[in-house]
């Protein structure tokens, strides 16, 4: 659902998602902001919110949320300030019918994960085209340390074929030839496997490697999906309450 669609029509479905997710909202919330372009949406709306008077206090999961947040004049604070939060609005590269997510295209993967593990529910908002049957259509990124970089990426392939994946993992890099880091300092290895039939084995099996910081197999944390089509938007999970 939504492969072909254009990127205008896309877009449109993403802030259709963020939207619904604004019903999700309480006066006085403690709130996680993701990182991305359906999560974008949902901070420049949230912003709307503020100035109309919703009062909230926002911990981003990355700088560029934080300037965007900013921007927008959300109230703000950090983890260290707000260590348990009432929600995280984020968005996924994918998920499927028991809320397993891959996350982590944007590269702030380890900081979703804390945020939301913050959280007392987490609201994944994103259009029909990120829905699967089986996650890895996305090729799974894995933050891990920059010294020994090519060492962990080996344990990592290591760890794929001892699973029975098959495929490439590779060490992002940006346009400048250089390798891609995360706002922690961190490489991504991304992690092109195809179909992976058991992510929870997957999951502990990178827990356990040497190197890996965090991988982007979000397991038992999202609460609900907001999934936007041109139909409408279906909750999967948990509704408003």
């Amino acid at each position: 659902m939504g492969y072909g669609m254009n990127a205008i029509g896309t877009d449109r479905l993403k802030r259709r998602a963020a939207e619904a997710a604004l019903a999700y909202l309480r006066p006085g919330m403690r709130l996680g902001l993701g990182t991305g372009s359906t999560a974008a949406h949902f901070v420049e709306l949230l912003g709307a919110k503020a100035r109309d008077g919703l009062e909230l206090l926002c911990v981003p999961t990355s700088e560029a949320t934080q300037a965007q947040a900013e921007r927008c004049g959300l109230k703000l604070a950090t983890l260290d300030d707000c260590p348990e939060l009432d929600l995280t609005v984020d968005g996924a590269d994918e998920f499927d019918g028991r809320l397993r997510l891959i996350k982590g295209g944007g590269g702030a993967l380890l900081r979703e994960k804390i945020v939301a593990s913050s959280s007392r529910r987490m609201v994944v908002i994103a259009d029909g085209s990120k829905r699967v049957e089986t996650l890895g259509a996305f090729a799974l990124p894995v933050e891990i340390n920059r010294f020994g970089a090519t060492s962990t990426k080996r344990r990592i392939e290591a760890v794929a074929t001892g699973l029975g994946l098959v495929g490439q993992a590779t060490i992002r890099q940006t346009g400048r030839d250089a390798p891609f880091l995360t706002d922690g300092g961190n490489c991504i290895v991304d992690c092109a496997y195809g179909a992976i039939p058991d992510p929870e084995a997957l999951a502990r099996a990178l827990d356990g490697t040497v190197g890996v910081v965090e991988h982007g197999l979000f397991i038992g944390i999202a609460t609900s999906v907001l999934v936007a089509s041109e139909t409408g938007v279906e909750t999967l999970g948990e509704s408003v309450s």
